[in-house]
């Protein structure tokens, strides 16, 4: 394992960095902009410290720290990304708040945990496009979602014509909404044919029954390809759908129950996959059947998305179609 001179970490913010070596109790403010990186490398000049044999830690943001990434990589120096919850929790009981002391704080988080953080991955244009576009097609879904039920509403509410200005202009956005979701969903597409391999293994997910076009896009885009998780149930923990126990000495003594800290959208999604699945698929359906006879609706369709997940990891892993052989016993 590498040994770092300098541990240094970074606070993140859409318009500022704060930078903080810990050990030496230096801090930098600085813009998030070539300006700014620019004064940072002056900086660490100053301060004799070698951005080559140094480790940066840096809260995940989802996409304030790309512009410094793109740095750190342009220059060869090793980064990694760390959830806010994870660093806020190792800190104990902390008093105030403000950028210079995160910084310090994510600074003196990479000093302790240094021999479990290892450096982030260089990033994928092509994922970083793809999560943006899924994005923006989220943002227009849930507008018309939103605009649907104003006209919803209205028309409970007021004795209303089909001419109403309201409803007239919620329809009008709908339809203007349906038709950039296409312009993006064809976006998408363009994205994920640009790499053979994300072609390749959109096709085997999405050839298993309940897993269709969103589940297929959002499998790629957050397990980036399947490269960020080792296995399916790792990534089926960060999805939410794996119990975990609940129980403390003899007076606590819960069912096991999933986990909050968990990508809810995911989740989300795959539950419509599971629904289709449970319909369509009679393998699925089959299992589904069996387990109701002992437990409730929620808790089997959160072992069939479970079960969706092995199976698209296990297909990708041996880069094979699904093919239906389910034959039900006698």
């Amino acid at each position: 394992m590498k040994q770092w001179n300098v541990i240094l970490g970074v606070d993140v913010s859409k318009k500022t960095l704060d930078v903080c070596c810990a050990e030496r109790k230096l801090p930098l403010h600085i813009d998030n902009n070539s300006e700014g990186f620019c004064k940072f490398k002056k900086w660490c000049k100053d301060n004799e410290i070698d951005l080559q044999e140094t480790f940066i830690v840096l809260e995940y943001t989802g996409g304030y720290e790309y512009r410094f990434i793109q740095f750190c990589q342009s220059h060869g120096i090793a980064y990694c990304r760390v959830p806010g919850l994870e660093i806020k929790l190792s800190m104990g009981a902390v008093r105030g708040k403000s950028d210079g002391a995160d910084a310090f704080r994510i600074g003196t988080y990479g000093e302790e945990k240094i021999k479990k953080l290892k450096p982030s991955k260089p990033l994928d244009n092509n994922i970083l496009e793809l999560k943006s576009a899924l994005s923006f097609r989220k943002r227009l879904v849930r507008e018309s979602a939103g605009y649907q039920s104003t006209i919803k509403e209205r028309k409970h509410m007021y004795d209303v014509g089909k001419k109403d200005l309201v409803i007239g202009i919620a329809q009008e956005k709908i339809k203007a909404n349906k038709r950039y979701e296409k312009e993006i969903e064809d976006r998408i597409m363009q994205i994920i044919k640009r790499d053979a391999s994300m072609l390749l293994n959109y096709r085997i997910i999405t050839s298993i029954k309940g897993i269709g076009p969103v589940n297929g896009w959002m499998t790629i885009a957050y397990t980036e390809n399947f490269t960020s998780f080792p296995d399916g149930r790792h990534y089926a923990v960060f999805v939410g759908v794996i119990p975990f126990g609940h129980t403390s000495g003899t007076s606590i003594k819960g069912r096991p129950r999933v986990s909050h800290l968990a990508h809810k959208e995911l989740k989300q999604e795959l539950n419509m996959a599971a629904r289709a699945a449970v319909e369509h698929d009679p393998e699925m359906r089959t299992y589904a059947e069996r387990k109701l006879k002992n437990k409730e609706y929620g808790l089997v369709l959160n072992n069939v998305k479970f079960k969706l997940i092995l199976r698209m990891f296990s297909l990708v892993k041996r880069q094979e179609m699904y093919v239906e052989n389910y034959r039900a016993q006698a």
